[in-house]
């Protein structure tokens, strides 16, 4: 069982390149042999079938270690699909998520009556419309330059998943801010990508702190301390009674005993904090920090 996952794993790795060029041969009006469509398909289906037998014998193997159906189901994925697929495939799907709430202006997501919203994407604003707008003449220049039709339609299908990314990413920044609790706790969040939360109980002192950020994005340094960072800055310091494991991006997994994080309105946070959640300032609506 362990060798026929493993052959699924890499089979899919395999053939899913191999389909996307077949679909760009298309698009650009190369003719395909019906000889390897029909191989590919047969691959794929013979891959599909494989796959789903798989789950569906994990499904049954949990059910009688008794998970309820749910649990089971996720149990079974997660035996089947690596972490960092699935984190992958989490980040697209919340970063469409929050793209439509943010067209549609629904608010804010994840915060309730009593929660404090801290927003923090104004400082990314111009950065990303500016490159929002190089990808755009990027698009419609390689449109013109590019003499070959198959390489022509993979830069145009690429250029135009850049352009909705790096509006996805600014708007699930808007729509997802960072959250302090009615109770005092603190979910900190840079869009779809990173969701962080402390409970009260672990956080010790809150500081105005403005500094630049150093090393990796949302990773310990040598003192265990996390950046948060926007626009490489951070504007809170928040230090905990003793280390924290949380999750990074693509879902691995590290330790901090500090988090440094940006605030467009840091007093307003801090205060928040010190109060337990509970501020006599209204923060500023989303909308307004997009602007």
């Amino acid at each position: 069982m362990k060798a026929l996952r493993k052959a699924v794993c890499w089979g899919f790795a395999a053939v899913a390149p191999c389909e996307l060029v077949l679909v760009l041969c298309v698009v650009g009006g190369v003719r395909i042999a019906p000889a390897a469509w029909l191989a590919m398909e047969v691959a794929g289906l013979a891959l599909l079938a494989a796959a789903t037998a798989l789950l569906l014998f994990d499904y049954r193997r949990h059910r009688r270690e008794g998970l309820p159906r749910h649990s089971a189901f996720r149990a079974a994925i997660a035996d089947n699909v690596p972490a960092s697929v699935r984190m992958l495939m989490s980040h697209e799907i919340s970063l469409a998520t929050s793209f439509l709430r943010w067209v549609t202006r629904r608010g804010p997501h994840g915060v309730h009556d009593g929660d404090h919203a801290v927003p923090y994407a104004s400082a990314q604003t111009a950065t990303m419309y500016g490159l929002f707008f190089v990808c755009v003449v990027e698009t419609v220049a390689f449109a013109y330059v590019i003499p070959w039709p198959v390489v022509q339609a993979a830069a145009l299908v690429l250029d135009i998943w850049g352009c909705y990314f790096i509006l996805a990413l600014h708007a699930s920044c808007v729509v997802r801010p960072h959250v302090v609790g009615a109770d005092g706790s603190l979910r900190l969040r840079y869009g779809a990508l990173l969701d962080i939360r402390i409970p009260a109980n672990r956080i010790a002192a809150v500081r105005l702190d403005r500094a630049f950020a150093h090393g990796k994005p949302a990773a310990a340094d040598r003192t265990a301390v996390v950046d948060v960072a926007v626009g490489g800055l951070t504007t809170v310091t928040v230090e905990l009674t003793g280390p924290l494991r949380y999750v990074r991006v693509l879902g691995q997994h590290a330790e901090a005993s500090a988090f440094r994080f940006y605030a467009d309105h840091p007093v307003a946070a801090v205060a928040a904090l010190r109060a337990g959640g509970r501020s006599s300032h209204d923060s500023d609506s989303l909308t307004a920090s997009d602007s």
